[in-house]
């Protein structure tokens, strides 16, 4: 049972569990503390995730940039970056 959850990560929006390539990885740099769209999954730090689906993506860009979502605060560029996955 572990190993089906290995690669399964929960959506923040929706709650629900996919494959870590079925999300969008936003992370938190845990040096420069800046939140990153992490594409490549090079950038190492707390990272959340959000559905590809345009419900989550459009409810991820409702949320307020204050608003910390496990300590990784969705700042205006990751509204932008959202948006344009979104025009997609």
């Amino acid at each position: 049972m572990k190993s089906e959850k290995k690669n399964k990560r929960q959506c923040i929006i929706c709650g629900e569990l996919k494959e870590k390539n079925e999300l969008i990885r936003i992370t938190q740099d845990y040096k420069s503390k800046e939140a990153k769209l992490n594409t490549d999954n090079k950038i190492q730090g707390r990272s959340v995730y959000i559905c590809k689906e345009n419900n989550c993506i459009e409810k991820a860009l409702k949320i307020n940039e204050k608003k910390a979502v496990k300590k990784v605060k969705i700042g205006e560029n990751i509204k932008e970056a959202l948006y344009n996955l979104l025009q997609k």
